[in-house]
């Protein structure tokens, strides 16, 4: 009796203690994963603060690029742009984008963030996903900015803020990437009998829209007094500060450092490939464009250099996951030499004013590098799928016929609505400014100072 009465004690205890191993196994495995999912918070809002940080880049470039007697007018722009976009995008913007309804146009059941907490992956991920997505929407808003600087009514501009983060950016964001924070809600882009249109990190998504915006403001705004003559012909009007200008592009490119990489939401090591991919294209792209430049201009031009590092990291920001080193440096390669020369065509003779380049940078480069993910979409090398979409890695012409269809939608959609909105916008409270207040510059009309005060020289140009 003794003995079994040892035995049955020996048993018990083995028992609690391999239930006490199993329960710390469990604790252990729960550790892990919270730790995980609170780095992939980290991580996500840390690439959100530097996108953010884009908003002092675009800033800084745009008034580089424009005359001194508008830099306030363009620094406001970009403060309240931010500003205007975050209300609406928490409101309204963010629901209609990603939520449960089929289109993204009928009601959202995260309008005002109402459905956050029953986020797939927590309140706490979801929280961090709309902030993230926040300054997405305001990227793409600003773009607009550099595009009609310089004759474009303060108030016209704040309208327009409104309408692009409350539905044109968020109806084709739900289209391309509806799915992002809920698996269900896939947009139509995604279902494409030819595969799934790709766009990782917005060239399209974010930049495209924003640049065929441009595009349409631009165009109607007109161009600014004196940049053409009455035979036609383009004149020069340089920027008031180059050195600006260059502190801008580098502000993005390290912007572009959480825009890209930070595209993924995962702490991982798959950062660091997208870091040096995107790098590798803004890189040559700046070569590539300052090189067309010399050869074309006789000089290595300094604005359309910065403009080509620009022109690479939009390039290169649709397929910044799916492509090689090899095809980064092709895209931004071809993205270099496409800027420069999108430039000149826009200019001299389509004829529009483009004070920055906004719609060669954002519009063009961002159409290449969406198409170029058909070309060069090599998932297999890189180790992220059984199989390669490129046409040069073997995919067919399915992703490339996908890429062509979501980005003929995005210029349609962008430019389609950009026209009407700002044709709207001109009837109503008008979208120019006098030719007074153009001369005398938007700094002292629309905002009554300077931004170098006693050392603001007064052209008729």
């Amino acid at each position: 009796m003794f003995t079994l009465r040892i035995v049955l004690l020996l048993v018990a205890g083995l028992f609690a203690f391999s239930k006490g191993l199993y329960a710390e196994e469990i604790a252990t495995k729960a550790d892990v994963n919270s730790i995980i999912a609170n780095l992939n918070i980290v991580w996500t809002l840390v690439a959100a603060i530097l996108v953010f940080w884009m908003q002092a880049g675009f800033a800084m470039v745009e008034s580089g690029f424009a005359r001194s007697k508008n830099t306030v007018n363009i620094l406001m722009k970009n403060l309240m742009d931010f500003c205007i976009g975050t209300l609406v995008f928490y409101a309204i913007g963010f629901g209609l984008m990603f939520g449960s309804s089929k289109y993204g146009i009928i009601g959202s059941d995260l309008f005002f963030m109402k459905g956050i907490v029953g986020a797939e992956n927590g309140a706490e991920w979801g929280w961090t996903f709309v902030i993230f997505q926040t300054v997405f929407a305001a990227t793409s808003a600003t773009i607009v900015s550099g595009a009609m600087a310089e004759r474009t009514k303060f108030k016209a501009y704040l309208v327009y803020c409104v309408f692009i983060c409350l539905f044109i950016y968020p109806i084709f964001g739900k289209w391309a990437w509806g799915s992002l924070f809920n698996s269900e809600a896939a947009g139509w882009l995604q279902k494409l009998p030819t595969g799934s249109f790709v766009d990782f990190a917005g060239s399209t998504v974010v930049h495209s829209i924003g640049g065929w915006l441009a595009l349409a403001g631009a165009l109607l705004v007109g161009p600014r007094i004196g940049k053409y003559g009455p035979d036609g012909t383009p004149r020069a009007i340089p920027g008031h500060n180059i050195t600006i200008a260059a502190l801008g592009v580098f502000i993005l490119w390290m912007g572009w450092f959480g825009f890209n990489p930070g595209s993924t939401t995962i702490g991982n090591g798959e950062i660091g490939r997208v870091a040096m991919i995107t790098n590798l294209s803004g890189a040559v792209a700046a070569i590539s464009a300052m090189a067309t430049a010399w050869i074309l201009f006789k000089k290595p031009d300094a604005s359309m250099a910065l403009n080509g590092a620009l022109a690479g990291l939009v390039g290169i920001t649709a397929g910044c996951y799916t492509v090689t080193p090899v095809g980064a440096l092709i895209i931004g390669l071809v993205s270099g030499v496409i800027v420069v020369l999108s430039v000149i065509f826009i200019d001299k003779v389509l004829k529009i004013d483009d004070p920055v380049g906004a719609i060669s940078v954002h519009g063009v480069c961002g159409l290449w590098g969406t198409l170029a993910c058909g070309l060069f979409n090599a998932e297999k090398v890189i180790g992220i799928k059984e199989v390669s979409t490129g046409l040069f890695y073997g995919g067919g012409f399915n992703q490339l016929i996908s890429q062509l269809i979501g980005a003929g939608t995005a210029f349609v959609w962008s430019f389609g609505i950009g026209l009407a909105l700002f044709k709207i916008i001109d009837l109503t409270i008008g979208l120019r400014v006098t030719r007074e207040e153009e001369l005398r510059g938007l700094d002292i009309d629309e905002h009554g100072m300077e931004a170098y005060h006693g050392f603001q020289i007064f052209t008729n140009q």
